[in-house]
This record gives structure tokens, C-alpha cells and sequence, in this order.
């Protein structure tokens, strides 16, 4: 950056606040700032944090300024990462403070690093136990024995800190005093790895070699599943490491960090940093000081690990990078994919995207040049890729209410016969999506939502899967209160289960769904025991198609195969070929005598998507998407941006979105088209009423600049309106 590192009188100082959109111009204290410094300054009464962003305007009497409170003893944010949330913001459309917020998630940074007090178990279970302390004990057990602070420990146990000291007095926990913020252990990049294939050796080597060049890069490492992609890219990291470089490792799912942590540790002697919803605030600002100073190695996260503060950034892979859940929907709009690019090019490091099912926008980057292409085209040593079909419903002879074929109910007996495991996949969480009344044929909708709610049996309640919402399952119409009409119609997870339970009753049957589990580590043990052979069927959502490695499983069961096919989304057709084909991949990973199988359930054999992962053409699927969307001028041969806004009144939010789209010369100078505006397909969640537009431009044309001004021209908002731009949207619900 072509700027001075250091302000020894006013600097501009980037605040914390929603209330301010940029930067403010404060007094800098006595012996200067450095750029990217966290400082503490007056916001009017309150005292609020922020971080350095340039020297003062220096254009008004300095004496007006007020000075900063005090420096912040933490590491400043580097230069590249100023410039990073700075590109990001102007990219995304997002306010600079919303950007620093996601780049100081670390809880008390503006505290000093003092030693701290932490609790963690220290005995047996005390003699008279309660509810409550059960709760606080289960926590513990939940964040694998992690250490807390007093408060923190109460809160997230939803207990008094009383509890918590009456089982430090038990001597069940113990209360001690912490040095904050120690190193991580080193990782050894020389000890050896797995012995690899000749394909998986020039991979590596491709990617060791694109690291030994110190520049920016990216490579698109697409391979089958069961191909070996972890320990190919696991030697770039290894090569990463012995330059002295950090290594970011993105995962999809927290469910699939346990594994991979464990592979980790096997190749480098030690466990890496780990980023997530799930660990301790005090491992939050340990990580978080330590990826700053260069004293962790290796840090394995969810997709906010892209905002940690890497002192010397040398490799970002994103495991998996064709999944929905690298794209955040929530107050900042961004693709985790897309901007580990972004963040890489600044800081001159390489990017890894891997996947068996890559994303359209990484094929046909790789297509053009912008991407290097690695290909591994074989699963690793014995190990098969399953034998792939498809069961005509429209030719067996189902039962009601069953949804298990024939043909694939005698598959599952032939596996259970053997000893083998097989997996029943439905992407539907719960008992049953509609709940209705056969008396008046009301469907039991959300009251703050116009959406359906969904049975969850396992739970006794009806839930609404967009805002969280439940209710006790009615015995009573809520329409035409008539009692015991009420029915559920259609299958979910837990209603296949009921199936197996009834159809299998010596099957050893495992749901795994999202919902069921109270805590990533519950999850993470259900997946381990899967593992080691202690369940012969397993039910599952789409987590069961994110990466985990199950020995034993050799057939592979699509319940509907049609669910995903149907609906306006471009995407649609890619998302259900990448979800199938990733859950097939389950099957047969381990080789052996038995090939795996996967069968697909379906009323349409000859839809082309089914046809595609039938044939194993992926090239032919790819080629015929993109030609279609090329013909649409859709991504990523076009360019959409989605404007969402929303109010508790439809006809103020309707009003509104109709007088916004009457002044949209700014969009139209650079042959843009504006749809809308018109009510969301799930038009009110959590009580707010929901309108969408929808931008679409040439590939080339200043969509971020057009909206700007389109918006600036806006009326003044109705109060409580809320607008969210989301560029490059992936979800139009």
C-alpha cells in the first residue's frame, strides 16, 4: 500500500458503530499511531473500538478534533487486511464497520493479555446432582473439556454462576489462573504422509511448486470422491509450513472437523488452530492473537475463519467448494469461495478449490485459464467407484405410505445379510413437511411466517424451518377445530426411519440430521460411531454429503431423486447433480470385495440431470449448463445482484420497492434489467414482509457503482425498513 504506516498527529479511524458508515478523524495520542492499530475513542458519550485506516484529512482546525482514549494491546491489523476488508466492502456493498466487526469477532481484544481465570473439570461428578449442574457438566463434555471463564460457562449452560462455583467447591471443576493467548504447538511439515498414488504425487507436486513461487495463484483440485484430494492438498499445506507461511483449511460442515483434525494431527504431529461456532471464547481470542503474531501454523475453520488476521497468509484451501453453506446470507452478503480469492491475491498466497462436484463458476474459470486444473481421476489404492442406477417408480409396486422401492429394500437385505452398511438419503429433515386437516384440508402454517410448518416426531413439536419458530403438533384442527383429523403428509428423515424400524426391525438404524443433535460434538460422535460399524442403515439429510468417510458403507439409497429437479432456480439443475453425486460417492470408499452401489429413486430416469450422473459424463453436464446460461446471460457469463427489503407492513414495504424501481436510470445507463419488484417466494419471516428485485447485467458492466447511485437517489426509507444487497446472490427465497 502506497501509504505512510505510521500517524504521528490525526488519523482516520474506522468505528465499531452502525451509526457511522466510513471513517471519523481523531487526535492521535502522544508518540503517533501505527496504520491498523485498534484504539478505543469517544463517540459522542459512549467510548466505542475501532482501527487506524489512514493518516487525518488534515483540512479543519486540528484543535476540534477529539483525541483517541487509549491503544488497544493487541497486534494491528496488517496493511493487506485493511486493504482486504476494504475491497470486500466496496465489492459486497457492505458499510466499513459491518467489515471490521467480521475481522474482530475475538471476544476482549481491547483487554489486556493478562493472565486469566478459567474453569475446567477437575473431578469425579459430585454426589448431589441437579439439573442444572448436569447442564454446566454436559457443556464441558460438549467443547471436549476446553477451559472457560467463570461467566461464560454460566451463560452458555443457561445457569447461576452459583451452579458453577458449588461444583468448583465439589471439587467436580476447578478454578484456576491462565497465561491468555499461548502459541499453538508447532506442526512438523517433514514428518511423513500417506503413501500417495502416481496421479496424487503430480498433483502435489503441482501444488508444491505453485507455493515455491510465493505468488498468488488459484488451482481448481477436482477428483472423485474417494480420490485422495485431503492428502494431495495436505502436502501443499506441508509445503506452506516449511516456508515459515500460514495455512487456512475451510470446511463446510463443523460435523466434518473432528476427522479432519485427526488427519491432521496424524500428518504433522499436532492439532492446528480451530475456527468455528462451537469453541470457547477464550479460544476465540487465543486464535484470533496468535494468527496475528505468526505463532499458529495451520488453522482449520468455517467460512468467518477467512477474517482472522493472518500475520504472513501463505495457502487458503477451500475443501468442498462448490457448497451452499461458503455463501453467508445474514447482515454482510458473501461468498466465502470468492473472497479466499480475493484475499489471496492480495496477500500473494495460493488457493486450492477442491471438490468432486465443482462449482459452474470454478469449472469455467478453470476453462478459461484464470484457474489451474488438477484432475485425479481414480478413487485411492483398492477402493472402487460404486456402480451407479436408477429405480423406476412408475414400474414398482409401492405401498402406501412406503417409500422404500422393492428394489431397494432387498439391496439394504442383502448388505445387512453381509454385514454391510447401507445409506437411505432424503433431503428433508423432520417427520413430515405438511401437516394438514383431512376434515377441511387446512395446512398448519407458520404465524410469523408464510411458510409450512414441519413435523418433527422425535420432538412432539411442529417447526418452521425459516424463522425457528415451534408449536405443540395440534390435536385439533386450528381451522375448523375438528379433532383427530389431523395428518402428515409426505415423508421426512424421521418418517423413513419409522419405515426402516418397521420394515428392518434388526437393523441398527442412525438418523443424522442437522436438528437432532444438540451440539457439533453430539453430531461429531454419532458420525464416529457410524464409522466403526455400530449402525447397519443410516438416514440422512444432506450432511451426510459432506465429506465423511464411512468404511463400511457399499450401498447407497436416493429416496427422491426428483426433489430438487422441479422450481425456477438456474441452479437448480447443478445443485441436485452435485448433491447426488456426493452422496453416492459415499458407497464403497474403502474398496474390498464388495463394489458399492448407489441407486437413484425416480419418476423421471430419462431427465437429463439423471441421466448425467447415471453415465458419470460430468464434462457433457458441465458443457450443456454453461452453454445454457451463457444463451440467458446468467453467472458467470452475466451478472445478478439481488435487492431484498422488508417491513412489518406488506403495504409500506410494497409502496416502497414500487417508487425505488421507478428511478432506476442508474441501473438501465449500464444495461442492466431490473425484475420486480415482486413479494418473495416465502413472502413474510419472523413477522416482516419480504420484496425482492433482482439486477442483472452484462459480465463486464460497474453493477456495485450503478447501485450505489440507484440508491442514493432513493426517498428517505419508511422507519424500521430494512434493505440488504446481496451480490451474486445464490438463494432467491
Amino acid at each position: 500500500m502506497d501509504r505512510p504506516l505510521f500517524y504521528p498527529h490525526g488519523a482516520r479511524i474506522a468505528v465499531l458503530t452502525q451509526e457511522v458508515v466510513g471513517v471519523l478523524d481523531y487526535l492521535a495520542p502522544e508518540g503517533g499511531v501505527r496504520l491498523g492499530q485498534l484504539v478505543v475513542v469517544p463517540l459522542g458519550p459512549r467510548r466505542v473500538m475501532g482501527a487506524v485506516w489512514g493518516p487525518g484529512m488534515g483540512d479543519f482546525d486540528m484543535a476540534k478534533l477529539r483525541p483517541v482514549a487509549r491503544l488497544v494491546d493487541a497486534p494491528p491489523l496488517a496493511p493487506e487486511m485493511i486493504e482486504f476488508l476494504t475491497r470486500m466492502g466496496e465489492y459486497t456493498l457492505t458499510p466499513l464497520p459491518s467489515m471490521l466487526r467480521m475481522a474482530t469477532r475475538a471476544p476482549d481484544l481491547d483487554q489486556p493479555p493478562s493472565a486469566r481465570r478459567i474453569i475446567h473439570r477437575a473431578g469425579p461428578p459430585p454426589e448431589r446432582m441437579t439439573d442444572a449442574r448436569a447442564a454446566v457438566l454436559r457443556v464441558i463434555e460438549d467443547h471436549g473439556g476446553a477451559g472457560f471463564a467463570p461467566g461464560e460457562l454460566a451463560q452458555l449452560a443457561g445457569v447461576t454462576g452459583s451452579v458453577v462455583q458449588g461444583l468448583v467447591k465439589a471439587g467436580t471443576l476447578a478454578e484456576t489462573l491462565a497465561p491468555r493467548d499461548t502459541p499453538y504447538p508447532m506442526l512438523d511439515p517433514d514428518l511423513p504422509g500417506k503413501p500417495l498414488a502416481a496421479d496424487q504425487a503430480e498433483a502435489a507436486g503441482q501444488l508444491r511448486d505453485a507455493l515455491k513461487a510465493r505468488r498468488y495463484g488459484t488451482t481448481l483440485l477436482r477428483g472423485v470422491t474417494g480420490s485422495g484430494k485431503t492428502e494431495v492438498y495436505l502436502e501443499a499445506v506441508a509445503e506452506c509450513l516449511r516456508q515459515g507461511r500460514q495455512a487456512l483449511v475451510l470446511l463446510p460442515e463443523i460435523a466434518l472437523s473432528s476427522e479432519f483434525l485427526n488427519r491432521v494431527e496424524a500428518r504433522f504431529g499436532a492439532r492446528p488452530g480451530e475456527w468455528h461456532s462451537g469453541i470457547t471464547r477464550t479460544e476465540r481470542r487465543r486464535l484470533w492473537t496468535m494468527a496475528a503474531t505468526n505463532h499458529v501454523g495451520m488453522v482449520v475453520g468455517a467460512r468467518s475463519a477467512l477474517f482472522l488476521p493472518f500475520a504472513d497468509l501463505g495457502l487458503i484451501v477451500v475443501d468442498e467448494e462448490h457448497d451452499g453453506s461458503y455463501k453467508q446470507e445474514d447482515v454482510v452478503f458473501y461468498s466465502a469461495r470468492d473472497m479466499a480469492v480475493l484475499r489471496a491475491s492480495i496477500a500473494g498466497a495460493q488457493v486450492v478449490l477442491a471438490s468432486a462436484t465443482p462449482s459452474l463458476e470454478s469449472w469455467v474459470n478453470a476453462g478459461a485459464g484464470k484457474y489451474a486444473r488438477i484432475d485425479l481421476r481414480s478413487r485411492y489404492g483398492t477402493a472402487e467407484l460404486p456402480e451407479m442406477g436408477a429405480i423406476d417408480l412408475r414400474q414398482q409396486e409401492m405401498e402406501k405410505g412406503r417409500w422404500i422401492s422393492p428394489r431397494l429394500a432387498a439391496e439394504i437385505r442383502v448388505r445387512q445379510a453381509r454385514g454391510e452398511q447401507s445409506l437411505l438419503f432424503l433431503n428433508r429433515r423432520g417427520y413430515a413437511p405438511i401437516t394438514a386437516c383431512r376434515a377441511c384440508g387446512q395446512q398448519v402454517g407458520c404465524d410469523q411466517c408464510d411458510a409450512r410448518m414441519v413435523e418433527h416426531r422425535f420432538q412432539n413439536r411442529l417447526v418452521c424451518h425459516q424463522c425457528g419458530e415451534t408449536k405443540p403438533i395440534p390435536v385439533a384442527c386450528p381451522s375448523c377445530g375438528v379433532e383427530g383429523r389431523m395428518t402428515a403428509i409426505g415423508p421426512g428423515v424421521e418418517r423413513l426411519a419409522e419405515e426402516v424400524a418397521e420394515r428392518f426391525p434388526d437393523a441398527r438404524a442412525t438418523v443424522l440430521s442437522s436438528d437432532l443433535f444438540h451440539s457439533a460434538r453430539a453430531l461429531k460422535e454419532a458420525i464416529a460411531q457410524i464409522s466403526e460399524g455400530q449402525t447397519d442403515i443410516i438416514i440422512g439429510t444432506q450432511i451426510v454429503a459432506k465429506g465423511h468417510n464411512f468404511p463400511g458403507l457399499t450401498l447407497v439409497g436416493v429416496i427422491d431423486a426428483d426433489l430438487g429437479l422441479q422450481g425456477a432456480d438456474m441452479r437448480a439443475a447443478e445443485r441436485s447433480f452435485q448433491l447426488m453425486r456426493q452422496v453416492a460417492g459415499r458407497a464403497g470408499r474403502e474398496g474390498g470385495d464388495a463394489r458399492g452401489l448407489a441407486l437413484l429413486q425416480t419418476h423421471q430416469p430419462e431427465h437429463p440431470v439423471i441421466r448425467a450422473i447415471l453415465s458419470g459424463e460430468d464434462e457433457d453436464f458441465w458443457d450443456a449448463e454453461a452453454a445454457q446460461r451463457r444463451q440467458a446471460g446468467m453467472p458467470p457469463f452475466g451478472r445478478l445482484a439481488g435487492v431484498i427489503l422488508s417491513h412489518p407492513d406488506q403495504p409500506v414495504v410494497e409502496d416502497y420497492a414500487r417508487e425505488l424501481a421507478r428511478r432506476a436510470a442508474p441501473l438501465q445507463r449500464i444495461g442492466a434489467e431490473l425484475w420486480g419488484p415482486a413479494p418473495a417466494p416465502i413472502a413474510r419471516i419472523r413477522g416482516r414482509f419480504r420484496v425482492r428485485m433482482l439486477i442483472r447485467a452484462p459480465r463486464q458492466a460497474p453493477v456495485q457503482q450503478a447501485i450505489s447511485d440507484w440508491l442514493a437517489m432513493a426517498p428517505k426509507p419508511p422507519t424500521n425498513l430494512r434493505l440488504s444487497v446481496d451480490i451474486d446472490p445464490q438463494s432467491f427465497f
